[in-house]
């Protein structure tokens, strides 16, 4: 038997090589009613398009009913319907292949190649965190789950800038982003020599603030870029200071010296190139014409910038239902944190907050609040936050709801394994000798079909980032996770609370069993890796 990981990509790649060159044909099915009867379908308009009255010759039919290839799913039957071309797949052999190696359906489908380095810059953790707008606050998060997602892909990751405020620290701290800290400033003598050479022939005799070094003009600069590339037009001088070149000079030791645990062979080198480097400026809207002043700022002044930055703009956030006219992120976390403590109030009775083993959970739930309503929305795209609604477990949108079936899937297994210590139940026996066979319920196949096996691919496209595309402008996919999350706790909760997974102790009902505990493992290998992804921890109950 073929022992390689089964793929979604790898099974509709297939497909449609099968019926010769031509445009994508298949199309993977989601919904419950239609995978009831198929798995596949190559729609019968497509297939117009690529057979004389859409009828597919039938040797062909004979080639994907026996379809074989690396990663790529068993087929049952191939057949034509009204609405195209059906295959659906030998689901007891699928459920064997991805049930009996678990843990390779929790790692991305394709690493990165060897020594792909990242430098990922978030200039709003250089304001002080009282002051931090929620705006500021989603580049922060988003920045944090993609390092996340790009360093489980493989890829080597910096960060910038380190930290210095304490307050700021303790705040990251609370919400759980992993953020490097430092206690002083990068050194910027040798760049404020460069800035004052190119600063004299702008220089017009006027007294300057303190601080500030002169005006520099970047027009010029725009220009060589070209209009394509993505500069505001308007962007013609730059007012250079101090503080801008401190900025510069950060930004340019993290380039040039990576962490010795960053990746082999890269620790410290500063000659293994800035080129192949990919700096990506996560930024607010607000900020994004600044930032834009740094980038161009950094080629003039440098000789070695690197040729590749980005800009990952993430959209304004609207705020409804918020105490004040203008909400701080500390501010948010408190009134979410608030939230959550009242409705566990309300859901256990007495005051929770006040019991030290509640503490805990309610900042991972808040979090879990917090994050879930950040990234669940395109960064691009404008984020509108309700702060009048109320935090409920019951809702099935929301971070408390995927942290409750979390929970729920912990409760079961401790259930499990309290009863075999009891006498109860036996042993799990070996995943070899378990009947895959008896998974026939719905909601198994979507569970399994739906959720585990696109993982992998999910993973993937997490940290995908175009960085060959043309223009100053990059787009990433970091809501994919959340929504992901929140679909498989749906499908979990709509199977748990319909299928009774541990009966009453009698052998001829303990083979179903453990072939439903298997399948809910890797449901809850899946859902913890997609939880540290966004950097939220499981929790056990609520």
């Amino acid at each position: 038997m073929a022992t390689r990981r089964l793929g979604v990509g790898e099974t509709l790649g297939a497909l449609n090589a099968a019926l010769g060159p031509g445009s994508t044909v298949w199309i993977k099915e989601t919904r419950a009613r239609h995978l009831r009867s198929r798995d596949f379908l190559a729609p019968h308009r497509a297939l117009q398009a690529r057979f004389d009255d859409g009828q597919v010759p039938e040797h062909l039919l004979h080639v994907l009913a026996c379809l074989q290839g690396p990663g790529v799913a068993p087929v049952l039957r191939c057949a034509p319907t009204p609405a195209g071309l059906s295959l659906q797949l030998q689901r007891p052999a699928v459920f064997e292949r991805v049930l009996s190696a678990v843990a390779a359906y929790a790692t991305p489908a394709s690493p990165a190649l060897p020594g792909q380095r990242v430098l990922l810059h978030c200039p709003a953790l250089r304001s002080s965190a009282c002051a931090l707008r929620l705006s500021q606050l989603r580049t922060v998060l988003v920045a944090d789950h993609l390092a996340r997602a790009l360093r489980a892909h493989g890829v080597c990751v910096r960060l910038v800038p380190a930290v210095q405020d304490p307050h700021m620290l303790t705040f990251l701290q609370q919400l759980r982003v992993d953020w490097p800290a430092a206690p002083e400033r990068a050194s910027s003598h040798t760049l404020r020599s460069h800035a004052l050479e190119e600063l004299t022939s702008a220089h017009d005799g006027r007294t300057l603030s303190p601080g500030i070094l002169g005006r520099l003009c970047l027009k010029e600069l725009v220009e060589e870029q070209g209009r394509t590339a993505g500069y505001d037009p308007n962007l013609n001088n730059c007012l250079v200071t101090e503080d801008l070149l401190s900025v510069l000079a950060e930004l340019q030791e993290a380039l040039w010296h990576w962490p010795e645990d960053s990746h082999p062979g890269l620790a410290g080198a500063p000659d293994t190139g800035t080129d192949s480097c990919l700096v990506v400026h996560v930024v607010s809207c607000e900020e994004e014409f600044q930032q834009q002043k740094l980038d161009l700022l950094w080629r003039k002044l440098v000789d070695k910038a690197p040729l590749r930055q980005k800009h990952l703009i993430c959209g304004p956030v609207k705020v409804t239902g918020a105490p004040g006219p203008l909400m701080t992120a500390p501010e948010y976390y408190k009134f979410r944190h608030a939230q959550v403590c009242k409705a566990s109030a309300l859901k256990h009775g007495g005051d929770l907050a006040q019991d030290p083993g509640w503490t805990e959970i309610f900042g991972v739930l808040s979090v879990a609040t917090i994050k879930f309503e950040m990234l669940s929305t395109a960064p691009q795209s404008q984020l509108f936050l309700a702060l009048a609604d109320n935090i409920s477990t019951k809702g099935t949108k929301s971070g408390t709801f995927v942290m409750y079936n979390c929970a729920r899937l912990t409760t079961l297994f401790e259930s499990y394994k309290c009863s075999t210590e009891q006498g109860l139940y036996p042993t799990f026996p070996p995943v070899s000798s378990l009947d895959f066979s008896l998974l026939h319920d719905e909601g198994e196949w979507l569970l399994l079909f739906n959720n585990i096996l696109p993982f992998p691919d999910l993973l993937s496209q997490t940290a995908m980032l175009d960085c060959t595309a043309p223009g100053l402008h990059i787009t990433a996919h970091t809501e994919m996770m959340c929504k992901f999350l929140v679909q498989l706790s749906m499908d979990f909760s709509s199977y748990y609370n319909r299928v009774h997974i541990l009966g009453e102790p009698r052998p001829h009902r303990f083979g179903q069993m453990f072939v439903r505990l298997q399948l809910l493992r890797a449901v809850r290998e899946v859902l913890h890796t997609g939880l540290a992804m966004l950097g939220i921890p499981p929790l056990s109950h609520i």
